[in-house]
């Protein structure tokens, strides 16, 4: 626990534990399957009916009737990545190498969506294309709602999204250089409920530091199950909460 909520080295902790750091990270890879195992159905699943209701009544409160949360992607940096892997997962513009973590966040801050791997040198709309965030959508079980705008029915709940993502129907993002007062006010308004997401991966790095901390494990397979297990403890804190 200490290796994740505060990032420590796994010989860190050797003097009381009386063990290795070999050993240590064995316990803590054991740990995080474990974590996964047993509670990632519970919190880390697709919305239910009872979930989309709540989250559909509280987004028409904040003046989005049918947003059913807000998508962006978060960067971890890899600090022993493999020098086979530098070129694919190297940052052109900090020169670091990342791996990318695509997430979902409703208003709080609950995360429903996680997908981490991709290489750092993808942009958004290249995760996106990867994910399996549109499986849903593919198969015809998307979440269908009902609601007005501007006089208009829809039937398609959707995401709130920044600008570098498609113009698809199920993302809405903000107005680019808004000229009058209205795209003034959404523009405004978009922006500021679209910061969920963000401000769900500034609670979610401030809790477990090993994700905010560069990375210092070896296999990429590891780096996963250390991701996934910390976003089910954050949504079972803010169960709690």
């Amino acid at each position: 626990m200490q290796m994740l909520a505060y990032g420590v080295a796994a010989d860190a902790v050797d003097e009381y534990i009386k063990i290795e750091g070999t050993t240590s990270l064995e316990c803590l890879r054991r740990f995080c399957k474990g974590i996964i195992q047993l509670y990632e159905k519970v919190y880390l699943r697709i919305p239910t009916q009872d979930d989309l209701q709540r989250i559909l009544h509280v987004s028409k409160m904040r003046g989005f009737p049918g947003m059913i949360g807000s998508i962006d992607c978060m960067p971890w940096e890899w600090k022993n990545c493999l020098t086979a892997w530098e070129s694919q997962y190297t940052r052109g513009d900090k020169g670091t190498t990342t791996v990318i973590l695509e997430a979902v966040a409703s208003h709080d801050l609950w995360i429903c969506h996680a997908f981490f791997g991709f290489p750092g040198t993808l942009n958004n709309i290249n995760v996106l294309d990867r994910s399996l965030v549109f499986d849903d959508v593919e198969q015809g079980n998307t979440p269908r709602v009902n609601f007005f705008v501007n006089q208009r029915s829809y039937n398609m709940a959707y995401y709130l999204a920044d600008g570098s993502y498609h113009s698809y129907p199920t993302f809405v993002k903000s107005i680019r250089l808004p000229q009058s007062e209205p795209y003034k006010l959404f523009a405004q308004c978009q922006e500021g409920c679209q910061k969920d997401i963000e401000h769900a991966f500034e609670v979610l790095q401030a809790r477990f530091k090993i994700i905010h901390e560069p990375a210092r494990m070896w296999d990429i397979d590891d780096l996963a199950i250390i991701m996934r297990s910390c976003i089910i403890l954050h949504n079972m804190i803010v169960e709690d909460e």
